[in-house]
């Protein structure tokens, strides 16, 4: 047997809906790099042919310029606009162009960039191509800050006071839940006025969160009143658009994130969980991993937790 037709014969075994002999790699730098030569040795260990799946990468003429290393292990490159990432890889628009147009099977957009935007996933899925990653609704469910914590709540898990608490939704006779609108709303403050009163009833201190912000934007902490009101507003006006909701401050905390991986006929594996609290401007700094301050019972029951919120969003 060839190595393509055990390649093939191995997804077909293990249930695959499709075998994919194309990516488009729409990331640079560590993360495409990293990408690219896990699945080089992968493929090479399991079926000794690392050259199974032709791997196309994008590239800016900054990457070029630096002969970045993702551009010399893929099999190929396109140039895309320079300057800022909203011009190639957090391009919705160009990334599905050129999946097109080079006729991949799937796209692993990495981490950064478009990978946290429902828009990629749509979009793709129209294009008759695989999003390496979860769905769309999945995406929006669990990356959303305000309709993540409402799932949370519902599933039991604990949650530190906010705009939404008592907010709920229940799963379908599936196990699946979803978040209407209204109830989305219900968790939302729309005016500084409201979030002076929100922060009167949750307590101090208190942040004030742009649903779509990340990166240390949209977010400020007040720790009194007289702060609410003009805090509201520069958050509104640095993530325009967003919804916007308050969360109590929880001081001395650590931030622990849980890995997890899942497949479409829901199998959820727990990989580990990190530490990420050594931070700057709330940008994460070092992420150490597994995390040794959580003591190893609570650990578990917050994977445990991770899972099931994983399996409610489908």
């Amino acid at each position: 047997m060839t190595a393509a037709a055990e390649y093939e014969a191995y997804v077909r075994d293990a249930g695959g809906e499709r075998c994919i002999r194309s990516i488009l790699v729409a990331n640079n730098g560590m993360a495409a790099s990293k990408f690219i030569m896990s699945i080089r040795n992968w493929l090479f260990e399991r079926f000794g042919d690392a050259s199974l799946i032709r791997i196309v990468s994008m590239a800016t003429s900054e990457d070029i310029r630096a002969n970045a290393m993702h551009l010399h292990h893929a099999d190929s490159f396109v140039e895309v606009p320079a300057g800022a990432n909203f011009n190639n890889y957090a391009n919705v628009e160009v990334i599905v162009r050129l999946a097109r147009e080079n006729r991949v099977d799937a796209v692993w957009p990495g981490w950064g960039h478009a990978s946290e935007n429902p828009a990629l996933p749509q979009a793709l899925e129209a294009n008759g191509i695989t999003f390496v990653g979860p769905t769309d609704k999945a995406m929006f469910l669990l990356g959303d800050k305000i309709a993540s914590t409402i799932i949370a709540e519902s599933a039991g898990v604990p949650c530190v006071s906010w705009s939404g608490t008592g907010v709920r939704v229940e799963p379908d006779a599936s196990g699946h839940v979803t978040v209407p609108d209204d109830k989305f709303a219900e968790a939302c403050v729309t005016s500084a006025e409201q979030a002076v009163e929100v922060a009167e009833r949750v307590g101090y201190p208190i942040m004030i969160k742009a649903s779509e912000g990340g990166g240390g934007k949209g977010v400020r902490m007040a720790t009194k009143k007289e702060q609410i009101a003009p805090m509201y507003q520069a958050v509104c006006d640095e993530v325009k658009g967003s919804p916007v909701f308050l969360m109590r401050l929880c001081t001395g905390a650590r931030h622990i994130e849980i890995q997890l991986m899942a497949d479409k006929k829901g199998n959820v594996a727990v990989l580990s969980g990190r530490d990420c609290s050594m931070q700057r401007r709330f940008q994460k700094i070092v992420e150490e991993g597994p995390p040794r301050a959580v003591a190893p019972e609570t650990l578990d029951q917050m994977e445990r937790a991770a899972a099931s919120l994983c399996r409610m969003v489908n």
